[in-house]
């Protein structure tokens, strides 16, 4: 359902009153990403998707103060393309999948629900960090905000940060306020190849130098070999070709190599899952298994050099040690994920498999250690179990197995 804006609390009214399950919904993108929402038990039928599509557009925009309000189905590239008319962005990839773009990008309310943030991070930090405001209907259809321009909140709690990757578990979002940034006039990238622990030295080097990369990744793509992506960014072209030199001459003495310094875009694409540059869209012909994995930035070498990794494609922010991993059902197969999974608890992380071939039933994510908090959590925003069921993150959804 896509309901009109002036529909939709009171559409969230009715379904809280007769207990229909449903789920959360942006542009509808990335729905089949992460745990099957559960079907309604009483009417043997699947969970209603509400979608907040028509509640699109920017709401206020205040230049001067680098401020947007936007709702919650706006699609990030329509955000961007509004931005970029004053010389402003939101300092966010596209969500992999999306190419460099496109509505396939998906929604501003999506990606919040979502919690993605790729290697832009290193500079601007992640989508949570770029809240400043929130807006969403509880399961009964109240109404609250948190954050910036406050009208009413919810007593004891972070909503920003609670529903920043909630995945659709808590409320529906409505609208956002986030932090704009200006567009760097000037901006240029590296792609550097070598060994793997050259290639580390060379990444430790420049997150402990004074360089400040936009992006430091680590990327992997058949046919390119690894490598490591660097952009840089400034006011001043001359600042930039003295961050460029510095690179330069620094690379030779760690042992890796500068190639193909023309093909930042190209990389960018590859490591978002762009489909013009060999990888793929959300649609039959996907890689089978997508995987989002994260260890200590300390630890990312160790996980890089792991035999799951070594057939599949994939991106790793070198400073927050986050990334994702792809492949076909062909290249990478259950038990190798499950290895994967176990050697990155051990190395202090996770791993969420966010789409899996059919037929497995590989558990999307595990419980974590808090899951008593986020159960209690649940009951006091979502206690009819509307919202999402199944897809409530750090608690182990049930395989088809398991329900079996």
């Amino acid at each position: 359902m896509r309901p009109e804006p002036s529909e939709l609390q009171e559409l969230v009214h009715d379904l809280h009153r007769q207990a229909i399950p449903w789920l959360p919904a942006g542009q509808c993108s990335r729905l089949h990403w992460g745990p099957a929402v559960q079907a309604d038990p009483h009417r043997q039928a699947e969970p209603l998707v509400v979608s907040t599509a028509r509640l699109s557009g920017i709401v206020e925009h205040n230049p001067g103060d680098f401020t947007v309000t936007v709702a919650a189905g706006t699609p990030l590239v329509v955000l961007q393309e509004e931005l970029a008319h004053h010389r402003q962005w939101l300092p966010l990839d596209w969500p992999w999948g999306s190419g460099t773009g496109g509505e396939a990008s998906g929604s501003i309310g999506g990606l919040v629900a979502r919690g993605l943030a790729g290697g832009l991070r290193q500079r601007y930090l992640g989508v949570r960090d770029q809240l400043i405001g929130i807006e969403l209907l509880r399961a009964d259809g109240t109404a609250a905000r948190a954050g910036g321009k406050v009208v009413k909140n919810v007593a004891g709690y972070d909503l920003m940060r609670l529903l920043c990757g909630s995945w659709g578990s808590l409320a529906l979002i409505t609208a956002v306020t986030l932090r704009t940034q200006p567009l760097p006039p000037q901006r240029r990238g590296l792609w550097l190849s070598g060994p793997a622990p050259q290639l580390a030295a060379m990444a430790q080097w420049l997150l402990g130098s004074s360089l400040s990369p936009e992006r430091l990744d680590w990327q992997r793509s058949a046919p390119l070999q690894q490598g490591l992506l660097i952009s840089l960014a400034s006011i001043s072209a001359p600042t930039l070709g003295e961050q460029i030199a510095c690179i330069r001459e620094r690379a030779p003495e760690l042992e890796v190599q500068e190639l193909d310094a023309e093909a930042l875009q190209e990389r960018v694409a590859q490591g978002q899952g762009d489909r013009s540059n060999g990888a793929a869209t959300t649609n039959a012909t996907d890689p089978a298994w997508l995987l989002r994995l994260g260890v200590r930035p300390d630890q990312l070498l160790a996980l890089l050099q792991e035999r799951g990794l070594a057939s599949a494609s994939w991106c790793f922010a070198a400073g927050s040690g986050l990334g994702l991993a792809w492949a076909s059902g062909e290249q990478l197969a259950g038990h190798q994920v499950e290895a994967l999974r176990r050697r990155c608890t051990e190395l202090g992380g996770y791993l969420t498999v966010l789409r899996q071939p059919a037929g497995s039933a590989i558990p999307a994510w595990l419980d974590a250690p808090s899951r008593p908090l986020i159960e209690a959590l649940k009951r006091q925003f979502d206690p009819k179990q509307q919202l999402a069921r199944g897809r409530l993150p750090g608690v182990q959804p049930l395989t088809q197995s398991r329900r079996g």
